[in-house]
C-alpha cells in the first residue's frame, strides 16, 4: 500500500523528515508500507528504508468493529469539567457477563454510582465549572453551533475561572458572553439578540459581561464579518448563488469605502441582500429579510438608501 507525502502527516525518518529526493531533487515521494520504504516517484530512488508503520495492527470494516478493537479512550475535551479523563459507573444495574443481580448488589451499585458522581466534583470551583460547561453545551445545541465553537467557549470560561472573574456574576450571563466571544473569534455569525432569545437573558446583561471579560482577559476579538451574515441570510432565504455573490461583492466595496464603520453587520448585510434580490429579479420583501436578519424594516430601508446613494446603484422600479 502506498500513500503520497502530501496527503499524510510526515513520518520521522531521521534527524529531519525527507522531503526532496537527493538524486533528482524531486518532491514527489511515496511511502510504501509493504516494503517499508520511501521512494521517489520520478527516478525510483529509495530515499529511506525501514520506516515504522504508525497505523494499528488490526483492521475494522465498520464503526462497531472499530469501537471494539480500539484500545484508546475518547479524546480529551475542554467541554467536560474533568476534560473527559475520568470514568463513570454505568447506569445499568446488571454488570457485564451476568444475568441478574440481587437486591443487595443493586443497592451497593447505587451507592457506588452516587459516590462516584460526588468524587468527580471535589470542590466549589469544579462544581461551578461543571454547571457552566453543561449550560454552554445547551446553548451551543440550541444555536446549532459546531463543536469547535463549544470547545473555544469552554477554554474562555476556564480562563475566566482561573482569573477569578466569575465571583459575584451570574453563570448564565458569563456562559452566554463566552459563546458570543467564541462565535466572534471563529467567524460564525451569531448576534447578541439571538443568544439572548435562546438563553432567555437580557441582552444588556450579556453585553456587559462580554465587555468585562474582553477587558479582563485581554483578548482580541475581530469585528464581525458582514459577508458571513450575507451568506447566512441568502441560505435561509433560498436565493440563487448569483444574488449571494452580488451581496457579498457589494459589502466588500462598502467596506473598502468605509461605509460599514459604525453600522451593525446584520443590518447592512440584510440591506445588501435585499438589493441583490432586486437586481436578480428574485424579489423578497423587506419584512421577510427583517424577520430572518432579526432587524427592523426601518434599519433595512436606511441602509438600503445609503448603499444606493454611495455606491451609485440603480435598481429597477
Amino acid at each position: 500500500m502506498t500513500e503520497t507525502l502530501e496527503q499524510v502527516p510526515r513520518i520521522p525518518t531521521g534527524p529531519r523528515p525527507a522531503r526532496l529526493c537527493p538524486e533528482c531533487k524531486g518532491s514527489k515521494l511515496i511511502r510504501d508500507y509493504d516494503t517499508a520504504e520511501v521512494v521517489c516517484m520520478t527516478c525510483g530512488f529509495v530515499v529511506t528504508d525501514k520506516i515504522a508503520d504508525s497505523r494499528p495492527e488490526w483492521r475494522a470494516f465498520d464503526d462497531e468493529q472499530r469501537a471494539k478493537r480500539a484500545r484508546t479512550g475518547a479524546p480529551m475535551t475542554f467541554t467536560i469539567h474533568d476534560k473527559g479523563l475520568s470514568t463513570i459507573i454505568d447506569w445499568r444495574d446488571r454488570p457485564s457477563g451476568t444475568k441478574s443481580v440481587s437486591a443487595d448488589q443493586r443497592i451497593e451499585l447505587y451507592k457506588l454510582r452516587k459516590w462516584q458522581r460526588r468524587v468527580r466534583v471535589s470542590d466549589a470551583t469544579e462544581r461551578n465549572l461543571a454547571v457552566a460547561l453543561s449550560e454552554l453545551s445547551k446553548l451551543s445545541a440550541a444555536l446549532t453551533l459546531p463543536k469547535n465553537i463549544l470547545e473555544t467557549a469552554s477554554v474562555i470560561y476556564r480562563r475566566a475561572i482561573k482569573k477569578r472573574l466569575i465571583r459575584g456574576r451570574s453563570i448564565h450571563n458569563v456562559t452566554a458572553a463566552a459563546i458570543y466571544m467564541s462565535c466572534r473569534q471563529c467567524g460564525v455569525p451569531r448576534t447578541l439578540d439571538e443568544i439572548a432569545s435562546v438563553s432567555t437573558l437580557n441582552k444588556k446583561d450579556i453585553g456587559r459581561s462580554y465587555r468585562f471579560m474582553l477587558r479582563e482577559l485581554g483578548m482580541f476579538v475581530p469585528p464581525s464579518a458582514n459577508r458571513s451574515y450575507a451568506a447566512r441570510f441568502s441560505n435561509r432565504l433560498v436565493i440563487s448563488g448569483k444574488a449571494e455573490g452580488i451581496a457579498i461583492r457589494m459589502l466588500e466595496i462598502a467596506r473598502q469605502m468605509k461605509l460599514t464603520s459604525g453600522r451593525g453587520p446584520a443590518g447592512i448585510a440584510a440591506a445588501s441582500t435585499y438589493i441583490a434580490t432586486v437586481l436578480t429579479n428574485e424579489r423578497k420583501t423587506q419584512r421577510e429579510i427583517a424577520e430572518i436578519a432579526n432587524v427592523t424594516e426601518v434599519t433595512i430601508r436606511n441602509r438600503y438608501k445609503e448603499l444606493l446613494e454611495k455606491l451609485m446603484i440603480e435598481v429597477p422600479l
